[in-house]
Order: C-alpha cells, then sequence, then structure tokens
C-alpha cells in the first residue's frame, strides 16, 4: 500500500461522485485507492473482459473494493462512455494505450484508444454538464527537451504514434474547453514510476531482472535523461487538479524537478537491491533514433503557482525513497511472479 495523504483535497470531493476512467491501471488503481481511502465516492471505469478482471483494483484491500462502483466498458465506445459518466461529477481521465514500441506497430489502436476515446469523455462531459474532466497528458508530447526545465509552453512534438495521439488528445480536450467552455483540466504527468507498473516500463524493467537474480542486465540507449515522478506524488497531483480554483483551461506539468539518466537509474535500483549489475544493450529495446526522446526534466513552478502542489519524493533523495518503496513492493514473491523478465515486454 502507498500512503497517499489527500486530506486537503478529500473534502472538497465528499459528496461528489467521481469517475476514474483508467481506474484498473498503475495510475489509475492508486488514485481510486486513494480517494477512496479519503472517504471520496468512486466510479471505477475498467475495461471489460471476459475474466472479469478488474486489474490492479482486484488487489486492493476487500472492504475498499467493495465500496467501489465498478463500471466494465470501452473507453472507444461512446454509449458506453456517456453511461459512466452520467451522475458524475468529476471526471479523471486515465484510460489510454501507453507503450511506445507498441504504437509502433499498432497506431491505429492508439488513435482509437487515445483521441477517440478522449473525444467520447470530452462529448458527453458536455452533454451531461459535468462539473470538472481531468485529461492525462505525458510528458513525450514535448519530445526531445529544446530547453530546460520543460515549461507548459514548450513546443509539441510527436516522436512516436503514442506522442502523437496524446497531443491529439490534448488538443481535443482544449478545444472543447475553448468552444464550448467545458471545465478541462490538462495535468501532464512526466515519467511516473512506483508499484503496480508494468514491465514496459524502464524501472520495473530494471528491478524485475535484478530480484529475478539476473546481474546482467538488458537495456535499451542508457544516455537519455527522464525526470521520474513517484505515484505518489502523481496521485495528489489528479486531486489537487480536481478541486483547485485556477486551473480551468489550464496544462499542468507534474514531476520532481530532477533528472537523471537510464545509466544512472540502473546504478541507483542495482544499489537499492544490494547487487552489483553488468549491462548488456539489447538492439530491439533501442527506439528508432529519431524516435528516441534524449532529455526530459520538468518545470513544475506553474503547478505550484496554480494549485498549491509540489512533489514529496523531489529531487535525488526523493528519487532513492521512491525506489525503495517500489523494490519493497516488487520484492514480495507474489507481486515479483507477475513479471515476465526474461522477455522484452512490447
Amino acid at each position: 500500500m502507498i500512503a497517499v495523504d489527500l486530506s486537503r483535497e478529500a473534502p472538497a470531493l465528499r459528496g461528489k461522485r467521481v469517475l476514474v476512467t483508467g481506474a484498473d491501471g498503475f495510475i489509475g488503481s492508486h488514485l481510486t485507492e486513494a480517494l477512496v481511502r479519503a472517504g471520496v465516492e468512486v466510479r471505477a471505469f475498467v475495461f471489460y473482459n471476459s475474466f472479469n478482471s478488474w486489474g490492479w483494483l482486484d488487489t486492493i484491500e476487500a472492504k475498499l473494493r467493495d465500496g467501489l462502483d465498478v463500471f466494465a466498458g470501452d473507453i472507444r465506445d461512446q454509449g458506453g462512455v456517456r453511461a459512466a459518466i452520467r451522475g458524475c461529477d468529476v471526471v479523471l481521465h486515465l484510460a489510454a494505450l501507453i507503450s511506445i514500441p507498441f504504437s509502433y506497430h499498432s497506431p491505429e489502436a492508439f488513435i482509437e484508444t487515445n483521441i477517440k476515446g478522449t473525444l467520447n469523455v470530452m462529448q458527453a462531459a458536455r452533454e451531461l454538464g459535468t462539473a470538472r474532466v481531468v485529461v492525462t497528458s505525458t510528458s513525450e508530447v514535448y519530445g526531445t527537451a529544446r530547453s530546460v526545465p520543460i515549461t507548459e509552453e514548450h513546443p509539441l512534438r510527436g516522436q512516436s504514434p503514442y506522442s502523437a495521439t496524446k497531443i491529439g488528445a490534448d488538443q481535443i480536450a482544449l478545444s472543447f474547453h475553448n468552444s464550448f467552455g467545458t471545465p478541462v483540466v490538462v495535468l501532464r504527468p512526466f515519467n511516473t514510476y512506483g508499484p503496480r507498473q508494468s514491465a514496459r516500463a524502464v524501472i520495473p524493467t530494471i528491478a524485475a531482472q535484478l530480484l529475478a537474480g539476473q546481474r546482467r542486465v538488458k537495456l535499451g540507449a542508457l544516455h537519455p535523461t527522464r525526470d521520474f515522478s513517484f505515484v505518489a506524488d502523481t496521485v495528489r497531483g489528479f486531486a489537487r487538479a480536481a478541486v483547485a480554483d485556477d486551473v480551468i483551461g489550464e496544462v499542468l506539468n507534474i514531476g520532481s524537478g530532477f533528472e537523471i539518466s537510464i545509466a544512472d537509474t540502473a546504478a541507483l535500483i542495482a544499489q537499492a537491491v544490494g547487487v552489483d549489475v553488468d549491462i548488456e544493450l539489447d538492439s530491439a529495446r533501442l527506439r528508432p533514433a529519431d524516435s528516441e526522446v534524449e532529455r526530459l526534466y520538468a518545470g513544475i513552478d506553474k503547478a505550484e503557482r496554480l494549485m498549491g502542489w509540489r512533489p514529496i519524493y523531489g529531487g535525488r533523495e526523493g528519487f532513492r525513497r521512491g525506489l525503495a518503496e517500489t523494490i519493497a513492493w516488487m520484492s514480495v514473491p507474489t507481486n515479483l511472479a507477475q513479471y515476465k523478465h526474461d522477455r522484452y515486454n512490447v
């Protein structure tokens, strides 16, 4: 369990119904869990499947799970999205396809899910008079930093089909605000990490291999830098965006205010696990040269100014603490067993 204190935000959300799309995923499940713990009424939109799986929500405490209003559907289906939003005051829209390598060979799926899915949310929110919609963006929309720290005014550049669809989704959402006055906030997290993150991301990829006993870890490019944001901070960012007064129509970065290379990240993870590591370059994990985002480093002053948000896990020391919590969770055998550490997870 990640302890996320939403006592500051909860009073403004109590008495309202909050829809979280993508509630079955990594960030969405932590956000849903934290809101329920804070006494907020939550409707959790999960991806329909024949196994009746609610994703990571299946792993939270039974007393919390029993209090959820779960809606199983497909974000690509306009009717289902409208049904899910009906009766909700706030929508926190996290449902998306996020794997960059997967977007190289299945870009149409990203257009349908990320762009059309967001359009479905915005149309329903407009028609139903939803009080606020928080749309999830990504630091990938900036492409390689032209200047740092990256502020919200930085140019957008789609260096992968994934990032292009997220740019499209952001602009669809903002267009509804500009055209129809729909109360939209675009929250732009930088590289969120923590317990429950899939092996499509670099931190669990490294940690899973080391915890499984491997000492030669396969990775792609080692020189790019990232601004890693611990999931508890990201959850706090969503909660603040849902209640802050001066954020409608705004784009807000969420990050740690700290950049680190992939190589140095691997070294810190090895230290946290207590082992030595050798890194083996795996060409299958390399992005095409012009698609690689070389540098990401978040400017987060706007989030502090407009909604009073700052990272608790900021800087190198905060990153070490976040890694320690992540590795402690992954070290539990039942959690580690969910990672196919010997395969490249696209």
